[in-house]
């Protein structure tokens, strides 16, 4: 396999990268001056701007994404370390800074989501490797003066017969030589690390406590900020009286910025007793959200036709002249992200200079809005991407809110701050997965399948509100909004189709969630066929086979369906609910099997199957297919964030409750061997939890729930 490859400015990087081109285009710094200093006295050679390799042979992988739990710190190097034959042993990994080299390939901005990091690098990180790799060779075979063809490399040497040369020896020479315009990549067959199962890069530092979080930042004369923010959304500061404030031991001094009151002290609990003592009068807004009104108001919406979005043949004729009709409403609501390590940033700004550091998912955007509040340069601010204690879509958010409020309080103090959220904070003062109903009438033919399908979706877009990327709205319509019902495949063969949308608007904020749109059409789209089935009586994973049209749906779903035991005997008082579901280009069937304890289901088994094409690190897949089902079965069960006059209810764990160990069922993970697209893992595993659960629920009660959480909204 030969792909070319450039040297090329910056600047020429960003817009090439931004036009889609699976990053083959490398930015390259080769000339020795790039040498620098890696920790000790060990110099390190920049061959482009994914890796360097050091005099004593260890190679920096730099991460063009951040490690957020995901376990890109292992697999993004596994793709280098393939190509340029170094020793795994020596990788030591790094965030990116912010820079146009790191810009997705795809998305046209330094990101990281969508479940995209691996598929997106595949090519560009091995053409890093393979590149580096040619220039070691080439300066191995000057100095023996041979014939670069009569050398191969082995685990970090360049090898010509009984003659061994390590890279390290070879980083000088070949930091001076320009980049070849043709590199080959190996051979598939010829993989000794992609495709294998390898044991995370940061599991160490992890367990030892060495990782660094944003949590963990200190600074000389650090002030530790917490805000006050309103009491409800879309509230103002009137007026505020910080004397008891200011008594407190330890507080300094209290900053109004534009989302509420900052309270500076030396340490955190000072700062938070200072903010419960704080008297503020707030300009509260009118008409705003009760969980109760607005779901009600979205049934209303939910009568009307909506925008169309898909629509073929005639679909209340269908519905008026089909053997059986159904009519499903399904309810979901708010669902925080609840990421385990609160919103936090650490800025030092000295009205010339700053330097910050967060845990973020879109460094270059974070430091352009720094940049606009502080005055300053982008280029006179250096932000430090560190780990990530959870995110699942909640730091990408399109204002940079916690940085931004952040760099308002550093503005004004001058001096080293932490900004740090409480739990609080993180569940009434953040972003949600929107609360959504979904409207859905169905007729089935003579032999039960659907031959009409109206589904009006209700709730609000995400990128109206304007993000990076509103242009995915057209016509408006946000495509999020109903991704995955929107040309679903289990209606290629139906003949009406009426899919529609109502997006509606208010205060309360909404961002991407783990798996987007996904997360609520699954829902409703799993939910339904499976109501259908027994509608039609028949086996629900028979009804699936006998709908989908799809060779990858299908090879979830069976292979889900024949490690699980479908159809077979189970222990008595279990049951099993089914879903499958196709997002980010991967796709995931899950079964899952119940019983029922004191009158509640209780969670026995998962069993998981998922094709997402090539998997890199099939142990990394796995883990993320585990986490996800733990996060979906949290949500599923007891997610549930509800408005009161635009005011948020939960606020901590005690009232957003998660799964815990003795609650966490048995999690079986199968891999299905495949040569399709490479998609992604990390988002895919979400979408099938709730349904297959409530379908194992109908299995074993006989009660649909139509409405999540299951734990609120289960009567037996």
């Amino acid at each position: 396999m030969i792909m070319k490859t450039n040297q090329q400015s910056r600047r020429n990087f960003l817009i090439s990268s931004g036009l889609g081109t699976a990053g083959l285009l490398l930015t390259f710094s080769i000339p020795t001056a790039c040498s620098r200093k890696l920790g000790g006295s060990r110099e390190i050679q920049d061959f482009n701007a994914y890796l360097g390799i050091g005099k004593d042979g260890t190679v920096r992988v730099i991460l063009s994404h951040v490690e957020m739990g995901q376990g890109i710190w292992t697999t993004l190097p596994m793709l280098i370390a393939e190509e340029l034959d170094c020793d795994w042993k020596k990788i030591i990994v790094t965030h990116a800074p912010p820079g146009e080299p790191y810009i997705h390939t795809s998305y046209g901005v330094q990101m990281t989501g969508s479940s995209s990091s691996t598929y997106s690098e595949f090519d560009r990180y091995r053409m890093a490797g393979a590149t580096a790799r040619a220039m070691l060779i080439s300066a191995a075979a000057t100095r023996l003066g041979i014939d670069p063809s009569n050398c191969t490399t082995d685990s970090g040497h360049v090898l010509a017969g009984d003659r061994k040369i390590v890279y390290g020896e070879l980083v000088e020479d070949a930091g001076k030589l320009t980049a070849p315009e043709q590199v080959s990549l190996k051979d598939p067959k010829d993989w000794k690390y992609i495709g294998t199962s390898m044991k995370r890069l940061d599991g160490k530092v992890k367990i030892n406590g060495q990782a660094e979080y944003g949590l963990d930042k200190d600074l000389p004369g650090l002030q530790i900020a917490v805000v006050a923010h309103p009491p409800f959304f879309g509230a103002k500061v009137i007026s505020y009286d910080a004397t008891e404030c200011l008594s407190i031991n330890g507080v300094s001094q209290v900053v109004q910025i534009p989302t509420g009151l900052a309270v500076l002290a030396t340490n955190f609990w000072s700062a938070k007793k200072g903010r419960d003592v704080l008297q503020v009068e707030w300009d509260l807004p009118v008409n705003s959200v009760t969980t109760t009104t607005q779901f009600e108001a979205y049934r209303n919406l939910a009568k009307s036709k909506g925008i169309v979005t898909q629509e073929s043949g005639n679909v209340s004729e269908g519905l008026a002249t089909s053997n059986t009709k159904l009519e499903m409403e399904y309810c979901l609501p708010y669902l925080a992200h609840a990421c385990m390590e609160p919103m936090n940033c650490t800025i030092d700004f000295d009205g010339q200079q700053a330097e910050i550091w967060a845990g973020v998912q879109m460094p270059m955007e974070d430091r352009k809005k720094a940049s606009e509040v502080l005055g300053i340069p982008e280029g006179q601010i250096q932000l430090h991407t560190l780990f990530m204690g959870g995110a699942f879509g909640r730091r990408t958010t399109f204002d940079s809110d916690f940085v931004v409020e952040a760099a308002h309080i550093a503005k004004t103090v001058r001096k080293p701050i932490k900004l740090v959220w409480t739990r609080e904070d993180d569940m009434r003062a953040g972003y949600y997965r929107a609360a959504f109903l979904h409207d859905v009438k169905v007729g089935l033919d003579k032999n039960g399948h659907p031959q009409a399908w109206q589904h009006r979706v209700v709730g609000q877009s995400i990128h109206e509100q304007g993000t990076p990327f509103s242009a995915f709205v057209k016509n408006g319509i946000d495509g999020t909004s109903v991704e995955g019902a929107r040309n679903s495949r289990y209606l290629d063969h139906t003949p009406h189709i009426s899919i529609e949308l109502h997006s509606t608007k208010n205060e309360v904020p909404v961002l991407w969630w783990r798996s987007v749109g996904h997360s609520h059409i699954a829902f409703a789209m799993e939910s339904a066929i499976d109501e259908l089935a027994h509608a039609a009586g028949k086996d629900p994973v028979a009804y699936r086979r006998e709908l989908l049209d799809s060779k990858r749906h299908l090879a979830t779903l069976n292979l889900a369906a024949e490690k699980s035991g479908w159809g077979k005997r189970l222990p008595d008082g279990h049951y099993q609910g089914i879903a499958v579901h196709e997002s980010f280009r991967s796709y995931v069937a899950h079964v899952v099997e119940v019983s029922l304890e004191n009158g509640k289901p209780k969670v026995q088994k998962v069993t998981c199957a998922i094709d997402c094409g090539l998997a890199v690190n099939p142990d990394g897949v796995k883990a993320q297919m585990e986490g996800g089902i733990i996060f979906g079965l949290s949500a599923a069960l007891y997610g549930e964030i509800t408005m009161d006059n635009g005011s948020a209810v939960q606020s901590n764990f005690h009232d957003y409750q998660m799964v815990r160990m003795s609650d966490a069922p048995k999690i079986e993970v199968f891999i299905v061997d495949s040569e399709e697209q490479m998609g992604g893992a990390g988002e895919p595993c979400v979408p099938p939890v709730a349904p297959a659960l409530t379908n194992a629920i109908f299995a074993a009660t006989g009660t649909r729930i139509r409405t999540l959480p299951v734990m609120t909204h289960l009567i037996l």
